[in-house]
């Protein structure tokens, strides 16, 4: 490379001004590198750029965030590994100022096999108010339909952090028992 440098192999040209030699910002590329003006490159691959493996070498753009233990060597405990499979379904209830919503989501899947809510079109021509104590009665006994519909009876429900289990979530909860769906609470 040395001698094509010295011997002025590289295309690139530059000239002398004012008692000083001025280099035009360039690529340097070997002249041998050009083949009938084309310049020689790497295969591309199909997407236009060259593929990168992970970090393991096996497979490239396949990116899963996973959360990383800080200890790899926990144990994690038969319940933990098969409560996902042992109780399928999960409650979700969303409370807000303006309305109310609740689902029913498969875990493993994580679809919604029921949903039912306050600005859904059937349930918000019956209510005055889409946000009181009847409207989560209301919501509470449309998801339970539904959820029969799809031949779903039972369901665990976990309060968020920042819910407490009364009032609203309580009336919600309470109403989908009462029509026919079984509800395991877990209170923290």
């Amino acid at each position: 490379m040395l001698k094509n440098v010295v011997g002025g192999g590289f295309v690139c040209k530059g000239g002398y001004a004012g008692g000083r030699y001025l280099r035009p910002p360039c690529l340097y590329v070997p002249a041998s590198y050009f083949r009938s003006w084309q310049p020689h490159s790497a295969p591309r691959s199909f997407f236009g750029v060259e593929d990168y493996l992970d970090d393991d070498n096996s497979r490239p753009y396949t990116y899963q965030k996973e959360k990383k233990s800080k200890n790899p060597h926990k144990h994690i405990s038969f319940k933990q590994r098969t409560v996902a499979f042992m109780e399928p379904f999960t409650l979700d209830i969303f409370i807000s100022k303006r309305f109310v919503q609740a689902s029913i989501t498969h875990r493993v899947t994580s679809k919604q096999v029921a949903v039912a809510g306050t600005n859904s079109k059937d349930i918000k021509a019956a209510l005055p108010s889409r946000c009181d104590i009847p409207a989560c009665l209301a919501v509470g006994r449309f998801l339970a339909e539904r959820a029969r519909e799809a031949d779903v009876y039972t369901a665990s429900y976990t309060p968020r952090e920042r819910d407490k289990f009364e009032g609203k979530i309580r009336a919600v909860v309470q109403s989908i028992i009462d029509n026919g769906i079984d509800i395991k609470v877990y209170l923290d």
